[in-house]
């Protein structure tokens, strides 16, 4: 959200998968100490929400044996959308995010939400707690 979409200004970690797994989070270790980052500053915990039918962009970057990619906004809307993590102390959670990517796609319902999710997750409903919170959301965009 932050790299693509200049959504927010700061974050806490850098989601991403990493492949090979093993080196790559000992490389990353070895960057945290280099730069005195927190040990947990590249979460690849992101790889549990993977769609089966994924969408990403490619991030234009040269660097020898790294490959970056993106999701689009339609994929990070869907995920997003189910997920709709609370805010908790140290940890935003997606509400701003989910305000951002329903202003970016001119989203008006929670159909259209269910729509883009179908395309991602073609087996995952919202549930009715957050297509409540979906309706909200989308009402206080676009009186904004």
């Amino acid at each position: 959200m932050m790299l693509i979409y200049h959504a927010r200004t700061i974050t806490k970690d850098v989601d991403a998968i990493v492949r090979p797994t093993r080196e790559g989070l000992k490389l990353a270790e070895e960057v945290a100490r280099e730069f005195d980052l927190p040990e947990n500053w590249l979460n690849d915990h992101v790889k549990m929400f993977i769609a089966p039918k994924e969408q990403l962009r490619p991030i234009p970057w040269e660097g020898r044996g790294i490959r970056l990619t993106a999701p689009t906004a339609g994929y990070l809307l869907a995920m997003k959308s189910l997920a709709c993590r609370d805010p908790l102390p140290g940890y935003e959670g997606d509400l701003h995010d989910l305000r951002f990517l329903i202003r970016k796609m001119e989203i008006q319902s929670v159909e259209e939400i269910q729509t883009i999710i179908d395309k991602y997750y073609p087996d995952d409903v919202v549930t009715l707690e957050h297509e409540l919170l979906l309706k909200a959301l989308i009402e206080e965009t676009n009186k904004s």
